[in-house]
C-alpha cells in the first residue's frame, strides 16, 4: 500500500482533512483508535466508522516482528516479516532513534553489505516504511528515524519521500532527525530540493579515491567523490543542515595515511562531519575492521587538521547487527569469503555496520 492509496480510501469513506490527519497520526504513533479528546464515534462521519476496520486490519497486516534480537548497547535489531512473506530489518537504536529499510535488498552491491548479495527483490512501499515505525513504537519511544537500513533509498524514492513527508508532519519527527541515506544519485539532490519536508542528508563516500569507491560500490551512480561532495555541499548550504559523510572503515583498504591527505583535501571547509563507522564483522568474511587504536589515530588526527569527525562503534555487534544478516540467517544464507587482491577487491557477499549506509 502507498500512502496516497490510503489517503484516497480515506476520502472516499467520508474523511475530511482533519479525520485523515488524526487516523495518520494514530496509525503513525501506534496509538488505538479512541486516543485523543474526542471519542471516534462524536468525530468521524458514520461512513468512516464503518469503513475504518477493514482499513485498520489491512494496516495492522503490513508488517509485524518476525523476531527480536536485542544488543547489549541498548539497540534492537527487529526482523520485520512483510504482508507477502518478505522480510526486512529495522533497528532500535539508543537515544530514540530507529533505522528502516526502504527495499527488500538491493540493487548497489556495495562489496561490504550483505543486503546486496541477491540483487533488488521489490521496493518497499511507503506504508510499509511507516509500519515499520509504528511497529517500533510500540516498543519505545522513536524521536529520529534514519534510512539507513536494506535498499537504497535513492532507487524508491516515490516512496520514500512519501514517507518522509508524513514522517515530517503528522509522524512528528524533526526534519533534521529525518535521514536520507544515498550513495548518492543526482535524481536524489534534484528531488530533495524541492520538497516541503526536506531531511537531514546522510552520503556513503567510504572512500576519496575514483576507483576504489567504483570497486566498493560497483553499481552506484557514476558519481566521482568530489561530485558527490560538491552536490552535498549545495543541498546543505540549502538547508542548513551539514551533511553527515559516512565511511565504513576497513582494515587495510580505506584506512591509511593517503585516504587521511585525501579527506583533507576533499572536506577541509565544507559544511559537514564525517562519520567514521569501523566494518562491522561477520566470521567467514575477509574484510575486517581496523584496531580501535588504529580508528582513534585516524579520527584524532583529522580532527587536528580541521575536519569534524566522529569515530562511532557499530551497533548490534552482538547480534548479527549488518545490514542483511538477520534476513540472510533466517533466510538459511551462509556468507561467502571475500578474497583480496593486491590491486582490488573480489566480492561475493559482506557485511555493513547497522545504522550505517550501504
Amino acid at each position: 500500500m502507498r500512502i496516497h492509496e490510503l489517503k484516497r480510501r480515506l476520502r472516499e469513506a467520508g474523511a475530511g482533512p482533519s479525520h485523515e490527519q488524526r487516523i495518520l497520526r494514530l496509525w503513525s504513533h501506534a496509538l488505538p483508535r479512541n486516543s485523543g479528546r474526542r471519542l471516534p464515534h462524536s468525530f468521524f462521519p458514520s461512513s468512516l466508522m464503518e469503513a475504518l476496520p477493514a482499513i485498520e486490519a489491512e494496516l495492522a497486516g503490513l508488517a509485524r516482528i518476525h523476531t527480536v534480537h536485542p544488543g547489549a548497547d541498548g539497540s534492537e535489531r527487529l526482523l520485520v516479516a512483510l504482508a507477502d512473506g518478505q522480510t526486512v530489518e529495522s533497528v532500535l537504536l539508543p537515544r530514540d532513534g530507529l533505522c528502516v529499510s526502504s527495499q527488500v535488498g538491493c540493487a548497489v552491491g556495495c562489496q561490504f553489505c550483505m543486503t546486496g548479495r541477491d540483487g533488488l527483490l521489490r521496493q518497499v512501499g511507503s506504508a510499509e516504511i511507516i509500519a515499520q515505525v509504528a511497529l517500533a513504537r510500540t516498543r519505545r519511544k522513536v524521536r529520529k528515524v534514519v534510512f539507513m537500513g536494506m535498499g537504497e533509498p535513492a532507487h524508491n524514492l516515490d516512496n520514500v519521500m512519501e514517507a518522509i513527508e508524513l514522517l515530517g508532519t503528522v509522524g512528528n519527527i524533526g526534519h533534521k532527525n529525518l535521514v536520507f541515506s544515498t550513495v548518492g544519485d543526482p535524481r536524489a539532490f534534484e528531488r530533495l530540493q524541492q520538497e516541503r519536508v526536506k531531511p537531514a542528508l546522510a552520503l556513503s563516500l567510504h572512500t576519496t579515491k575514483a576507483g576504489l569507491r567504483k570497486t566498493l560500490l560497483p553499481r552506484a551512480p557514476n558519481m566521482t567523490p568530489e561530485e558527490l561532495v560538491d552536490a552535498g555541499e549545495r543541498y546543505a548550504r540549502a538547508t542548513g543542515y551539514p551533511i553527515q559523510y559516512q565511511w565504513a572503515l576497513l582494515e587495510g583498504v580505506n584506512d591509511g595515511e593517503d585516504e587521511i591527505e585525501g579527506i583533507v583535501k576533499l572536506l577541509s571547509g565544507k559544511y559537514g562531519v564525517l562519520n567514521m563507522i569501523p566494518f562491522n564483522a561477520v566470521e567467514g568474511v575477509a574484510f575486517s575492521r581496523p584496531s580501535w587504536e588504529r580508528c582513534e589515530a585516524m579520527a584524532r588526527t583529522l580532527h587536528q587538521r580541521g575536519i569534524l569527525t566522529k569515530l562511532r562503534d557499530s551497533a548490534g555487534q552482538d547480534v548479527d547487527g549488518g545490514c542483511g544478516q538477520l534476513r540472510a540467517r533466517a533466510a538459511g544464507g551462509v556468507p561467502v569469503v571475500l578474497r583480496r587482491g593486491a590491486a582490488a577487491v573480489t566480492v561475493s557477499a559482506a557485511t555493513a555496520t547497522a545504522g550505517s549506509p550501504k
